[in-house]
């Protein structure tokens, strides 16, 4: 993969430039109560507003569905972007127009200018070229910066880049570098870790991973379907018994493929769903029928780090038990623990991503010491389960 960046561009002073950001931030009581994604595309906005270009951000926020809705705006998020920033940020009350050409045109050499929400307008997610001109009316050069909005061709991620001079951002270019180093052109062996509750949201991503990895370790209730369809009596564990076939298929590419599914061997069960729920560690073999396996056990959690003691790169997707509550947070705390350990180390690449996984890996106190940890939710996604993503390809095809 090849693609132009930051440091492909020179002489920028005065140039407009059209920064596509991720704002699409949690907000309670009209406040902003996580600034990660804000504080992600923070050293691409400051690094062209250092250089004197007048740095244009188009975002979106909700699902508007093309017209305007006031708790959608992005008037809302502003005050939160210039305290991340620590600099002025004005904003105009919309994207394209008379209002947006207004307040462009007042722009400074490196003044920063937020754009209304981009899908205020029905054209952002049809990506029409009328749109996508209107848009590009009030830029020199687009840099993407969003690559968690890169698994849609929308005319703020994918349109402009056919009309103005199409750059990656800082966020955008680590993401890229991180996931070729995942499952691109990865140093081996390569290990998988694949959780969450269920196969049926991750066919796809399972029957790619398959192809690519040498191991690919199965927790959280998903390991469950596996375990039935080998014929294991799960007792009450969260199952898609409808899945076994499936199940069985992925195992099957996996055989012809040369890649070693890792399935538990011991979990921790219990009868109820709570914290500090009476539990007993039992062998998969033996799952009362009346319990529910909530977390993968301590043998299971050897063998995973072992495999991960093992690899050259690690990709991670999802908890191995039902890490929000104690004590069924124990097998994800030690593998990514050991994971952290054998990164630090130098040993290892370790790639994660995905909302539960990054929960996880702040859980345990490790996100920081990944390789690297993606926030893109489902653009990561559909990078692990192989689909084109537009927003990249086209940068891709412009350089």
């Amino acid at each position: 993969m090849t693609f132009k960046t930051l440091d492909d561009l020179t002489d920028i002073a005065g140039k407009r430039v059209l920064v596509r950001v991720d704002l699409n931030v949690p907000v309670k009581d009209g406040k902003v109560t996580d600034l990660t994604r804000i504080e992600r595309v923070a050293p691409t906005i400051l690094e062209l507003s250092g250089k004197g270009a007048k740095v244009i951000l188009l975002a979106h926020f909700g699902r508007p569905k093309g017209e305007p809705v006031a708790d959608q705006s992005l008037g809302l998020i502003a005050p939160a972007v210039e305290q991340v920033l620590d600099a002025r940020v004005y904003f105009a009350a919309d994207c394209i127009g008379e209002k947006a050409a207004a307040a462009v045109a007042a722009m400074n050499d490196g003044d920063i200018l937020l754009l209304e929400n981009t899908r205020f307008h029905k054209g952002e997610e049809t990506n029409t070229p009328d749109f996508a001109a209107a848009l590009a009316e009030n830029g020199d050069i687009f840099v993407n910066d969003a690559f968690s909005a890169a698994h849609r061709a929308h005319a703020s991620t994918e349109g402009l880049a056919h009309l103005l001079p199409a750059y990656a951002g800082r966020t955008m270019q680590a993401e890229l570098e991180a996931l070729e180093k995942g499952l691109g052109n990865p140093a081996r062996p390569v290990v998988a870790i694949v959780g969450g509750a269920k196969v049926s949201t991750k066919i796809d991503l399972l029957m790619n991973l398959v192809k690519k990895v040498d191991a690919l370790v199965i927790g959280g209730g998903m390991a469950n379907t596996f375990l039935a369809a080998r014929g294991t009596d799960v007792g009450k564990s969260l199952c898609e018994h409808d899945l076994a076939d499936t199940a069985k298929q992925i195992m099957i590419e996996a055989a012809s493929s040369g890649c070693a599914i890792v399935l538990p061997d011991d979990g921790v069960v219990a009868r109820e769903f709570k914290a500090g729920a009476e539990n007993e560690t039992v062998p998969v073999s033996a799952i009362p029928a009346d319990a529910m396996m909530l977390d993968v056990g301590p043998k299971s959690v050897e063998a995973v780090n072992d495999w991960i003691s093992r690899a050259a790169t690690l990709v991670w997707n999802g908890p191995l038990g039902a890490f929000e509550i104690t004590p069924f947070d124990a097998a994800t705390v030690s593998a990514a623990r050991h994971a952290a350990d054998e990164t630090r180390a130098g040993r290892l690449v370790s790639v994660a991503g995905g909302g539960d996984t990054v929960a996880a890996l702040n859980h345990a106190g490790v996100a920081d010491d990944f390789t690297y940890v993606s926030t893109a939710g489902g653009a990561f996604l559909e990078w692990m389960e192989g689909k084109p993503l537009p927003g990249v390809d086209i940068l891709n095809h412009k350089n």
